[in-house]
């Protein structure tokens, strides 16, 4: 792990050096802009099967609710018919999730690598780089001891909120439009709404707030990797999703 770690910390301040001339003490942080991207092209594949996934999965809607419905009370093969089902039709119902947990190796090597003041038994440069005021190494509670809110670090913070709160409310209008135009919620055996579905679909359009917390606790550097990945993610949820008014409705457009 030592010696993976040393490699991409060299990847990383190679990258820095290469946009040295052009972004000087902020090359660094648009070092990590550059990898979050490089990540994000090499995942759009998964991304694109994931939206055609969706789509199978929105025309098989009708077939999986009348297998809840007729095989209510024998679980174990309503799972079977289910499968089945999925398998008959070539979906991979985890399909969704492919893109996200492709890429949460290159986040949790990020965060670990602005996190360690030691890389292979030698200091870790990366700690000395800073996006303006505020340490790539460091986090907005740093921020907010060094100089408050609206410092020199907390200024660079109050950009990033800024940008995700932006995102995440434009990934909250098409979620809520989304799920409007989105066929009503299977009803349980007895007719009535299954329990936690109403509560579910109310929450689901605030789930890309969540990121706030993320940018806020994470040191920088893995948070600008988090702000650019969600508005990456936002961009290209909506291409994918722009002919399938109903798909994407049950995954709201995050990081991770």
């Amino acid at each position: 792990m030592s010696a993976f770690m040393s490699a991409f910390a060299h990847l990383v301040g190679l990258l820095a050096d290469l946009l040295q001339p052009l972004f000087h003490d902020g090359s660094a942080a648009m070092a990590i802009v550059l990898f979050t991207a490089c990540v994000r092209l090499a995942v759009h594949p998964l991304s694109r099967a994931s939206a055609r996934g969706q789509k199978a999965r929105t025309k098989l809607a009708p077939q999986i609710a009348e297998l809840r419905k007729k095989h209510a009370k024998n679980p174990e093969r309503m799972q079977k018919a289910l499968m089945e089902l999925h398998t008959k039709e070539k979906v991979s119902p985890l399909s969704g999730c492919l893109p996200s947990l492709a890429q949460m190796p290159a986040f949790f090597l990020m965060y670990h690598l602005f996190s360690s003041r030691e890389i292979g038994g030698r200091a870790n440069e990366l700690l000395g780089h800073s996006l303006f005021a505020a340490p790539l190494g460091g986090r907005w509670a740093d921020a907010l001891s060094g100089g408050g809110a609206f410092g020199g670090a907390g200024l660079v913070y109050v950009a990033l909120f800024a940008i995700v709160a932006g995102v995440a409310t434009f990934n909250y209008r098409r979620t809520k439009i989304q799920m409007a135009k989105a066929p009503a919620l299977p009803a349980g055996p007895d007719g009535q709404q299954v329990p936690g579905m109403g509560a579910m679909t109310k929450v689901m359009p605030l789930m890309s707030f969540a990121t706030l917390f993320t940018v806020a606790v994470v040191p920088l550097a893995a948070a600008l990797y988090v702000v650019t990945s969600t508005t990456w993610t936002a961009a290209e949820r909506y291409f994918l999703y722009r002919d399938m008014p109903a798909a994407g409705a049950s995954a709201p457009a995050t990081a991770m």
